[in-house]
């Protein structure tokens, strides 16, 4: 199975609820490995490039603020199909459609306060990967 690197952000909801351990927990529990992480205070500008494909929807303006509300923590998380394990460690995007023991059926809310983001692509994660992590800041080991 190939090795594969995605964009984990544990969002406003993650970090003001002090859920950050618990899910980077059970992330680590499933054999990932964690080759970046920080705390950043998400910008308008950063923004409106993560989320290019829903600017111009009526909802946007609602998305920018709750992910401005706390900090979020970025990971870079390694390991084996990473991607789609990742996605259904999660769960639905709707929290209310998540089965318990999921991520998001456990501790998230709604579609938007759903404690994660996840890349949903290699070609996703690589672009996002370079979006929150600058050289040098993601490792191998």
């Amino acid at each position: 199975m190939p090795e594969q690197t995605t964009l984990i952000l544990l969002k406003p909801d993650a970090v003001s609820k002090s859920l950050c351990g618990e899910v980077l927990k059970r992330f680590e529990g499933e054999g990932f490995r964690v080759r970046g992480l920080k705390m950043l205070q998400l910008t308008d500008e950063l923004l409106k490039e993560h989320y290019a494909h829903i600017v111009e929807r009526p909802f946007f303006p609602d998305v920018v603020q709750f992910m401005k509300s706390a900090p979020v923590v970025a990971l870079a998380l390694s390991g084996e199909e990473v991607i789609p394990r990742v996605r259904d460690l999660l769960g639905p995007t709707d929290s209310r459609k998540a089965d318990k023991g999921t991520i998001r059926g456990d501790f998230g809310e709604d579609s938007m306060i759903n404690v994660v983001h996840a890349s949903d692509s290699p070609e996703a994660a690589a672009a996002e990967l370079k979006r929150f992590f600058k050289d040098g800041e993601i490792f191998a080991y």
